[in-house]
């Protein structure tokens, strides 16, 4: 068995866990539930730095590679999918926290806010188990799949990494509203 073939089950796993476990967290508010718990107000200006982190990351990883600097690349890989997880812990901590900020905007900006919003809650489910093969194709030295399918991991994680940056700037004028 290679080394990808006992990656794939917790690939699955991992693919499916983590969008169910997020949406059914993000249903779960603690203090709605009895809990005296602080709202968690101070991380959504984080955790969109992080995206934008990821965002810049990203494309240093590509960049490195490009330039022949395998370590470098693999490195910048692993920061992140550091980053994604901690946004999304940060992410959903804050949802058991706080109360949901409606988008204020009106007009044609409320449809395009929305458009990207769902785009991108859309393509960060599809982009997990992208990530994750890609990772352990190249991981396992399979340099060659790992490539055909970075082609397309890359652009779909940086804009999921983007997007959320967007997200934040259109909604962060309603926080506290």
């Amino acid at each position: 068995m290679s080394k990808e073939q006992k990656y794939n089950r917790w690939i699955v796993i991992l693919s499916v866990a983590i969008p169910v476990v997020v949406a059914i967290l993000f249903g779960v508010n603690l203090r709605d539930l009895g809990y005296d718990v602080k709202p968690l107000t101070f991380l959504p200006p984080i955790y969109a730095t992080i995206n934008g982190l990821t965002a810049v990351l990203l494309i240093a990883a590509v960049v490195a590679i490009k330039n022949g600097q395998q370590k470098v690349h693999e490195t910048l890989v692993k920061i992140c999918i550091g980053c994604s997880a901690a946004f999304l812990l940060m992410y959903v901590a804050y949802h058991m926290t706080a109360e949901s900020t409606p988008f204020g905007g009106e007009g044609t900006i409320r449809y395009i806010y929305f458009f990207i919003l769902i785009s991108h809650i859309l393509l960060s489910i599809v982009v997990i188990p992208f990530v994750l093969i890609t990772f352990v194709r190249g991981l396992s030295g399979d340099f060659l799949r790992h490539r055909k399918l970075a082609k397309y991991t890359f652009p779909l994680w940086l804009y999921v990494a983007v997007t959320g940056v967007v997200v934040y700037l259109m909604i962060s004028p309603y926080y506290g509203s």
